[in-house]
């Protein structure tokens, strides 16, 4: 297995590649006096696994086209047709009578990654040693000087490719085992490509159609009565008549348009707000600190595959797809369940994707699966059901903290216990749902997405900014989540898990600087990495190339673009222990006036939370 990495310029090109086993590389280059290697290339491509990021619409066609006799001068020319078309590989061979049957075995992870991010922003998430942007502008000349530091850039984005392909290895080789089940390669595809694959697979062996995007013009839709709502309450009996009768309109992408006047409403039940949207129910706490006291329970409900569960109970099938696309589901499902109840771990994480990623191809105008009245209908039935629960908890007594998407938490006297019991064991007959319970002896929430519960047994659970981090998210400050996690878990001190950390990236931010980011006239690139440091003044920042703008979070940084043997003796400490206090107000933790005080050259302002 190698990874493959390209760099095109109008007077030179290179192919570098990495083996994995052995951690070689090599090179090949063309330019004027040197000719393109094609034998050798030709031979390595057709005898390894090749793995490459976003290869199939760039580095593929690029090395076809090399491989064909195409100049350098002709490899830009395509080059810059690819990055400024942003049209699929398939198109960029047909139009330059490149041939695309050629039998490589390849592997793009740019898909499988999650969230999304170029290959810098990846490999910051990832903590790789060095992030380095193109040296060189596209533009250039390269001279032979130039070219030791293309290969040296080009290695490094093979080692980051190599980093985010060792990360995802069990995704692929999950991947891998689809594949052979369904007889088609599917290690190159996001989970939701992946489930409309497979249920286009089984529709076809079930109906012997072929399945495209079904084309709306001038459509629109209204929600149905699923026969499973009743409120007590006059304002949600209202809300639930007034979008019965509303109409649903599609925008220009074919996503649904939010109703103005539900966008606008505020439902209040007890004394907490809710909001409903398109994707789900959310409750609108801020600087939240719930504790359950010794003749209370904290309670987390959450619905056992929300969605995948609404769909099936109210027979939501696509018109182009008809009934059977729910027979097709059902069977994933009980499958699934069949698999993880006899530790088939492999096939219930397979189904699992099927089942999961489909729901979000109902709402792509490209997917065959489109379908937006069953999005809404899904989602929006989701919601009413959760109002349902929430009011009845607040009818007998118990205060519901928070509410999202898929379930509820509800503080209650220990007296309303069985009680509780009781209104969860009947909404779930009433609905056909299964709730599943957690408690908690304290949540902290920043907003309803961010926040810490203690779970307890003294473990914490953690949610948005305090959980860890991970290829969908950028690192940010990550030891001032974990201090106050520790901190509200288990009491200890602020200072102490800040100071005794010696982990330089639990300290880093990284950021995406469109135009690139420039510190001290020096250009670091479009994906910066910086820590607060008490060797820089803190009117000094990292500026944006493009307009002098000061990136966020960044007065007073030091730029890590290559990542240190040893832990800064310049990390300014007291900035984050004083930054980790202001979260614990922004989670209603402590007050203002109860806040210790850590503060630097003036309060750093902007690294408060």
């Amino acid at each position: 297995m190698i990874i493959i990495d390209t760099e095109v310029y109008k007077d030179y090109f290179l192919l570098c590649i990495l083996e994995l086993s052995t951690g070689k590389t090599r090179r090949f280059e063309m330019y004027e006096g040197k000719t393109f290697a094609v034998a050798d290339v030709k031979n390595l491509m057709q005898r390894y696994t090749t793995v490459s990021f976003n290869g199939n619409n760039f580095d593929l066609p690029i090395i076809t086209a090399a491989l064909a006799g195409k100049s350098c001068a002709q490899l830009k020319e395509i080059c810059d047709e690819i990055i400024t078309s942003h049209v699929p590989g398939w198109q960029i061979y047909d139009k330059h009578g490149l041939d695309r049957s050629t039998l490589w075995d390849h592997i793009d992870i740019i898909d499988v990654a999650p969230g999304s991010g170029s290959l810098k922003i990846y490999g910051g998430r990832l903590h790789t040693p060095m992030l380095q942007d193109l040296p060189i502008k596209p533009e250039s000349s390269i001279t032979p000087a130039m070219r030791k530091q293309l290969r040296d850039y080009c290695v490094n984005d093979l080692v980051m490719t190599a980093a985010l392909y060792e990360y995802l290895k069990p995704t692929i080789e999950l991947r891998v085992q689809m594949s052979k089940e369904y007889g088609m390669d599917l290690r190159s595809k996001s989970d939701a490509q992946i489930a409309e694959t497979i249920i286009k697979f089984e529709l076809n062996k079930r109906t012997s159609k072929t399945y495209r995007p079904p084309v709306l013009k001038d459509y629109s839709f209204v929600y149905k009565d699923p026969k499973i709502i009743k409120f007590t309450s006059k304002q949600l009996t209202d809300v639930y008549s007034r979008i019965r009768k509303d109409k649903f309109t599609l925008g220009g992408s074919g996503s649904v348009v939010m109703l103005e006047w539900l966008r606008d409403e505020c439902i209040v039940i007890g004394s907490t707000e809710y909001r409903m949207g398109i994707g789900g129910l959310h409750s609108c706490e801020k600087s939240q600190y719930v504790v359950a006291g010794e003749d209370e329970l904290l309670s987390d409900f959450d619905v056992a595959s929300y969605y995948p569960n609404i769909i099936l109970q109210q027979n939501l099938a696509p018109d182009s797809l008809g009934k059977p696309f729910l027979d097709v589901y059902q069977t994933i499902l009980d499958r699934r369940i069949k698999a993880k109840r006899a530790g088939d771990k492999v096939t219930a994480e397979t189904l699992k994707i099927a089942v999961n990623g489909s729901f979000g191809k109902l709402g792509s105008k490209y997917s065959a699966l489109y379908a937006p009245e069953i999005l809404i209908q899904t989602t929006i039935t989701g919601q009413f059901a959760l109002l349902m629960l929430i009011e009845r908890f607040e009818i007998a007594g118990g205060r519901v903290v928070s509410a999202n998407t898929d379930g509820v938490v509800v503080l209650y006297k220990k007296e309303l216990e069985q009680t509780i019991a009781q209104i969860a064991w009947d909404w779930m007959l009433d609905t056909s749902f299964q709730l599943e319970e957690s408690r908690y002896s304290a949540l902290a929430s920043r907003d309803v997405n961010n926040y810490v519960a203690i779970k307890l047994d003294g473990s914490v659970k953690c949610k948005g900014v305090f959980a860890a981090g991970g290829l969908a998210k950028n690192p940010d400050r990550e030891i001032i989540y974990d201090a106050v996690a520790q901190y509200i878990a288990n009491g200890t001190a602020i200072e102490t898990t800040i100071h005794a950390c010696t982990d330089i990236k639990k300290f880093l931010v990284l950021r995406k600087v469109n135009g690139g980011g420039v510190w001290r006239g020096i250009y670091l690139g479009r994906a910066v990495r910086f820590y607060l440091s008490t060797s820089i003044p803190i009117d000094e920042c990292i500026h944006y190339s493009t307009n002098s703008n000061r990136v966020p979070k960044s007065s007073g940084a030091m730029p890590l673009m290559v990542l240190p043997k040893n832990f800064p003796t310049d990390v300014d400490c007291e900035a984050y222990i004083y930054a980790a206090q202001d979260l614990l107000v922004e989670i209603g933790y402590v007050g203002k006036k109860d806040r210790a005080g850590a503060t630097r050259k003036g309060e750093n302002a902007e690294w408060d939370m």
